[in-house]
């Protein structure tokens, strides 16, 4: 599905890959579109084709979902394997959450839970590593997570942020691949959605209760959302932001 934006995209459409039938692209999606990006929008679970190539999309966005990058589902492993497109076409990519965990698969690294089964479900705090600050001058002090298993760094990337309970927060893998833990891109609506069907996890070792996770936005969200508007720039267009 193609949604464009108002004027008209610049570079061609940024390829949309979400998870669920329901899923939404949230603030990133609106965000590239106010940047004057189309939205090329396929689900591969629901049996949309991945294409064979990026020269006609100005990058990737891989989002999050409630599978994990080690289920054997053929979906998750073709799309796996497909994260040979932008990797060798030098095409940027962004994966959140399970997309970060399906490129660290990719490039050979573990996804896996701790050994105690703690979990990042809530907002936690994030530490920019020196390799992070030097891309960005502001990274937010608290981000929001939904998931239970993290990802090793993979072999020749550089680590730019980290976290407590998950120490591999934000990376770097060559020119243009991203991964993040995190997710910056729920809107409100998102989130209410996320606390109510997400509810039964809040059980989960080191999981907060919704009434912190709605309570936290008001409070961490609008650097988060500055945040990532500076991150997209610097993904799509090479816009670095040098720490004084």
């Amino acid at each position: 599905m193609m949604i464009e934006a108002p004027r008209g995209g610049r570079r061609g459409p940024v390829l949309i890959v979400l998870h669920q039938e329901r899923s939404s692209a949230g603030r990133v999606g609106q965000m590239l579109l106010d940047k004057g990006y189309d939205l090329d929008i396929r689900r591969p679970v629901l049996g949309d084709r991945l294409p064979t190539t990026l020269e006609g999309h100005a990058g990737a966005v891989v989002f999050g979902g409630p599978m994990s990058a080690n289920d054997p589902d053929d979906f998750v492993k073709a799309e796996i394997n497909w994260l040979d497109v932008p990797l060798k076409e030098n095409r940027p990519y962004l994966g959140i959450c399970l997309g970060a965990q399906m490129l660290a698969r990719h490039l050979g690294a573990k996804v896996k839970a701790r050994d105690d089964g703690k979990t990042e479900i809530g907002w936690y705090p994030l530490q920019p590593t020196e390799k992070g600050r030097l891309l960005m001058r502001h990274w937010p002090q608290m981000v929001y997570h939904f998931h239970r298993e993290g990802f090793e760094l993979p072999h020749g990337a550089d680590l730019l942020a980290t976290g407590e309970t998950y120490p591999n927060q934000a990376y770097r893998y060559g020119a243009n691949a991203w991964g993040l833990q995190f997710h910056a891109e729920l809107t409100r609506a998102m989130m209410q959605r996320w606390v109510v069907h997400g509810e039964h996890r809040f059980c989960m070792p080191n999981a907060q209760k919704g009434r912190e996770h709605l309570e936290g936005r008001m409070i961490f969200d609008p650097p988060l959302k500055a945040w990532l508007s500076e991150f997209l720039d610097l993904i799509f267009e090479g816009k670095q932001a040098i720490a004084a």
